[in-house]
């Protein structure tokens, strides 16, 4: 992929400092340490590595420096090789049978409450969402099975604003009670969307009260009144009147086409340098799609500190795991629960012994396209060095 010519490093190099000044009572660490790193990401402040092409006959190649990645996960430059590496390691998870693809979103009533509480509101959605999933499906009534599936979050829009919800892959069907046959779902998704999202609201609701009985929640600014029980009262009655969105897109159909959604979805960050048209100094223009009106794609322009703004209201708390496995995928029993389920559906068993561990794309040269090879690691101190050094013969 050519490299943009312009990305959201240079806009925090230009506008970062200035931000984290005007905003120095609002703006968390965690932030202050992702602009940071993407600002110091592939430049010379993290050091580097010189590398050789293998092919030593080509005129045009010859020894290169790189510098190092941040390996920040809210780095539009770093997802590639962890999205490989994800998805290589899920690849041998998927069964026989077709996927669907479920979206859950909150209310934007809940968004200035969710800011203020980020960790316990996205852990509760997280909940709910699954509880919900696994409820509806072991129902006779519906599907009468124990099915898995893996959830990711998402917490912005296409413009950038605040917009949590969560993507569910589900494969299409799930184990009996007795865990001794595989019961099929439908070819459209098999749960009904009403009872999803009635209680789905449900448990998030009665989640949501609980957490403030037992006053773990943190409620400021201009949510402050919510602290007052009657406040708090009339704005869960208000939930209760919204109808919660729960959506299936279209079947995956197969396991590969699992895999190439998984690319697109699983390490996406809020926007990406491709997005980016211009930056002046002051305002950033960036394309869009607009899914409430037919999907057009357009173009907006905001001041540098809106965009600063927005982009780091997407960065998730230390540690904060936005990817989870839930049901016969969940970590504790994935291994045996799938094993398992191959068997049901005919699938061949795994030879985990000789699975060999995912492997970082090699490098190639950028001018014959061949593999590289890095011969020396430098830190930050030793690139300064060389380019002094480098500086000063040319002047001498």
């Amino acid at each position: 992929m050519t490299r943009p010519t312009l990305e959201v490093a240079d806009i925090f190099r230009a506008q970062g400092d200035a931000f984290a000044e005007s905003h120095r009572e609002t703006v968390r660490f965690q932030q202050l340490k992702v602009m940071r790193a993407i600002t110091r990401c592939r430049t010379a402040a993290l050091g580097g590595h010189i590398d050789r092409c293998h092919d030593a006959t080509c005129p045009r190649c010859g020894d290169g420096i790189s510098f190092n990645s941040c390996r920040n996960r809210a780095c539009p430059k770093c997802q590639g090789q962890a999205r490989q590496r994800w998805i290589a390691a899920r690849e041998q998870e998927l069964l026989a049978t077709s996927y669907f693809h479920v979206v859950f979103t909150l209310p934007h009533e809940l968004h200035g409450l969710i800011q203020q509480n980020t960790v316990k509101l996205y852990d509760l959605l997280f909940r709910a969402v699954a509880d919900t999933l696994l409820e509806v499906a072991a129902n006779p009534d519906h599907l009468g099975a124990a099915i898995g599936f893996f959830a990711i979050l998402h917490s912005w829009g296409q413009n950038l604003m605040f917009h949590p919800h969560i993507h569910c892959v589900v494969p299409a069907g799930g184990l009996s009670p007795d865990r001794t046959r595989w019961i099929r779902g439908s070819s459209t998704f098999f749960l009904p969307m009403d009872i999803l999202r009635e209680v789905f609201r449900g448990k998030f609701v009665e989640g949501l009260k609980e957490a403030f009985r037992l006053k773990h929640l943190t409620m400021e600014g201009q949510i402050q009144h919510l602290a007052r029980p009657n406040c708090f009262a009339a704005f869960i009655h208000k939930l209760y009147q919204h109808q919660w969105v729960v959506y299936p897109k279209a079947s995956f159909g197969s396991p590969e086409h699992v895999l190439r959604y998984l690319g697109r979805y699983t390490h996406r960050i809020a926007i990406s340098n491709q997005r980016l048209v211009s930056f002046d100094g002051n305002s950033v223009t960036f394309r869009w799609r607009d899914y409430a009106h037919g999907n057009k794609k357009r173009k907006m322009t905001l001041r540098a500190e809106e965009f600063i703004r927005r982009f780091l209201m997407h960065v998730l708390p230390k540690a904060f795991v936005r990817i989870r496995h839930f049901g016969f995928m969940a970590n504790y029993q994935r291994t045996a629960s799938l094993d398992l389920c191959r068997e049901l559906l005919g699938m061949a068993p795994l030879d985990r012994s000789s699975d060999p561990a995912p492997t970082p794309s090699p490098r190639v040269c950028p001018r014959c396209g061949g593999p590289m090879t890095v011969i020396e690691r430098l830190t930050p101190a030793q690139i300064r060095w060389r380019f002094a050094s480098a500086c000063f013969s040319d002047t001498s």
